[in-house]
């Protein structure tokens, strides 16, 4: 190796502390000048009510099978059942989402809130998990509602006459999967305003039914006694056993869970909230004008369905035959249709009929079709907050355009998976909704108690304490009652990690660099003085080890490397090494002529020193990078450099290089001796 000192100019002859004052006064103030960060675009943002139709789309949806749902579960105690659904919607789940929705104002929801809570791989682990959970309710939202929708489109009596591959579940599902991410191809704006007429028409279809039905009720109170007069006796036509008022209280409690969807779309709520028009001047760390009006979004949403479910529960249970329901099946899966098509056995109104029937039909095949738009947003908003920001995800995972052709193949093959069914994959939703509503529970309860103070029992909030435990409680009964929902969760949390895990293993030789951030403006002044430096010469050094000085005497010894060359010691800590960019910290001192650059914050030493040597090749020659020989084997380097952020140093440092830079001139060289 032909000596350094032979390639020195004359100029290299001077102390290296003389050759550093000259480069300080040649620099430019005005690069000593912090550049103030580009903020990007906001995204498309609306009229916080607009945005609720958004959310609505998947929450008031389940009108169309949560009356049946609830007289399957409990009989004739649908409206006290629902009852108890309303206390959960607006004693547990909105406050807890009010909390989520005021810690974590740019739509990462309650996942947001956990990770922040822990640190280093356990919290990325658990984040992965969560958006297995996620995905699982997302997607199963997206193919469920397509497949309930294609179900009713295909049980209208003016369908009949339909050609033959239009009477297919499986081609209709399929098909409105794919006019789902069309719609999302053309952006935002479209699928709100989208989602405002069809939510508008819907409510006001449902209101008029209901209204029908309740003012019935009003002109005939002996259905209303007859039905109280049954709930009394025990006569409720489900399986059991007891009577009176307080047995059918008790046996509502018991069986919430078998009601538990009728509390899905408050996750999604928190979801859309970078889609919330805020107030001018709002923080963009903490838009309080956002976070209002997204409260505003989740308690009108809560008590416009709140209002809905107990109403249809109301019509259901005492103008709709238990026989049609239960025996039958007639009015099964579709009982406020059931009642808009005039199948009653008593005339509720003249207009309800076939004609005003199929209007309904058609407004909740739409909104059934549309809940997957909320549930796309919610993938849209989630995915690029985390996977990409942890390397667990290729860079096209950041653009909306391939994110949505992504998950519409991935919606299309859970549909051919599951046959179309609505059956099948309903374990899966009500599993997944019912674990992201926990985990915003418990995250809620971690954040008051580390934000507290005093005794153990003032720190805890025994409200937001009590919604988690009912959320859990209910959770596990879906687990225990329906252990499939579970098994496809897991599937889609096994698809997650190992893709996650893939791509980390193939993104770790990036040198994913952010910036630099220097402890005082001293370091910042030394830093732009050292990059002006000819030909400096880069040694990494390990704290503990050995001293500057000695350090200094072994590299000039083994390396060859005279007096008058100035040798800069790299000193990098590594802060949490599961992060996947970085933007170290740099404090830089000189001692004794000897110069120390102190790098915090590192994602892992190799990218610590590889990202130093690059940035002083951009202003100057190319410098060195001297390093000593490592007994460690390679297996336990790599393994070492992935998780732990150490390990085979010098082979990494060079791939990073490599991979960085691709004009060999202005590739730093490493040196091993």
């Amino acid at each position: 190796m032909t000596s350094l000192g032979a390639r020195r100019t004359s100029a290299d002859n001077e102390p290296p502390t003389k050759k550093f004052a000259d480069s300080m006064d040649s620099v430019d103030v005005r690069q000593l000048t912090p550049s103030t960060e580009v903020l990007q675009p906001p995204e498309h943002q609306s009229f916080w009510l607009w945005v609720m139709c958004l959310t609505g789309v998947d929450y008031f949806s389940t009108l169309g099978y949560q009356p049946s749902i609830a007289f399957e579960a409990v009989g004739l105690l649908a409206p006290i059942a629902t009852v108890v659904l309303i206390a959960v919607t607006l004693g547990c789940a909105l406050p807890v989402y009010s909390r989520v929705a005021e810690e974590s104002p740019l739509g990462h929801g309650s996942i947001s809130m956990l990770e922040r809570l822990l640190r280093g791989w356990t919290a990325k682990f658990l984040v992965l998990v969560l958006l297995g959970f996620a995905a699982t309710d997302f997607i199963i939202t997206q193919t469920l509602s397509a497949a309930d929708a294609a179900e009713h489109l295909i049980h209208n009596p003016y369908w009949a006459g339909a050609p033959a591959f239009l009477q297919s579940q499986m081609f209709l599902t399929i098909g409105m999967l794919l006019l789902l991410g069309g719609m999302f191809l053309r952006g935002f704006k479209e699928v709100i305003l989208i989602a405002v007429v069809i939510v508008g028409f819907y409510l006001a279809l449902n209101v008029f039914v209901l209204v029908s039905g309740i003012v019935y009720l009003a002109f005939h109170p002996s259905l209303v006694a007859n039905w109280y007069e049954s709930v009394i006796a025990g006569d409720w036509h489900i399986d059991h056993e007891g009577s009176g008022l307080w047995a059918a209280v008790l046996t509502c409690l018991i069986f919430f869970p078998k009601l538990a969807l009728g509390l899905s779309g408050f996750e999604t709520g928190v979801a859309v909230m970078p889609l919330v028009r805020g107030e001018h001047g709002d923080d963009p760390q903490r838009p309080r004008g956002r976070i209002r009006n997204t409260r505003k979004l989740l308690v009108t949403a809560g008590l416009i369905m709140s209002c809905m479910l107990l109403g249809s529960s109301i019509v259901t249970a005492m103008l709709i035959s238990p026989k049609a329901l239960i025996t039958e099946g007639q009015a099964s899966n579709r009982a406020l249709a059931y009642v808009a098509h005039g199948e009653t056995a008593i005339t509720i109104n003249p207009i309800f009929g076939q004609a005003f029937g199929t209007i309904y039909d058609m407004s909740t095949v739409a909104i059934l079709w549309f809940a997957g738009a909320s549930a796309m947003s919610g993938l849209l908003n989630l995915v690029p907050r985390y996977l990409p920001r942890f390397g667990m995800a290729p860079r096209w995972a950041e653009a909306v355009r391939w994110l949505v052709i992504h998950f519409t193949f991935i919606n299309i093959v859970v549909t051919l998976v599951f046959g179309a069914s609505v059956v099948a994959q309903g374990g899966a939703y009500a599993t997944g909704v019912m674990v992201l509503m926990s985990s915003g529970a418990i995250a809620v309860v971690i954040d008051m108690w580390l934000k507290g103070s005093g005794p153990w029992w003032r720190r805890l909030h025994w409200g937001y304490l009590a919604a988690s435990g009912v959320f859990l409680y209910t959770t596990i009964c879906i687990i225990i009652e329906k252990p499939d929902g579970i098994k496809i969760a897991g599937a889609f949390i096994f698809a997650v990690l190992v893709f996650s895990i893939v791509s980390r293993t193939r993104r770790s030789t990036e040198l994913r660099f952010e910036k630099f951030d220097f402890v005082d403006e001293t370091s910042r002044f030394m830093w732009d003085s050292l990059r002006h430096l000819e030909f400096p010469v880069l040694v990494p050094h390990r704290p503990g080890h050995h001293t500057i000085a000695e350090k200094d005497e072994k590299i000039r010894r083994v390396h060859r490397l005279g007096r008058n060359v100035p040798i800069v010691f790299v000193e990098a800590t590594v802060g949490d090494p599961s992060e996947f960019a970085h933007n170290p910290m740099i404090e830089v001192t000189e001692k004794d002529e000897r110069f120390l650059l102190k790098l915090t914050r590192c994602v892992s030493v190799a990218h610590a020193v590889a990202t130093v040597a690059l940035e002083l090749s951009k202003t100057g020659k190319p410098p060195e990078i001297h390093f000593g020989w490592s007994g460690e084997s390679p297996l336990a380097a790599n393994l070492g450099f992935l998780l732990f952020g150490e390990g085979n140093v010098p082979w990494l440092v060079r791939e990073l290089i490599l991979k960085a830079e691709s004009d060999p001139k202005k590739q730093p060289r490493v040196i091993i001796g």
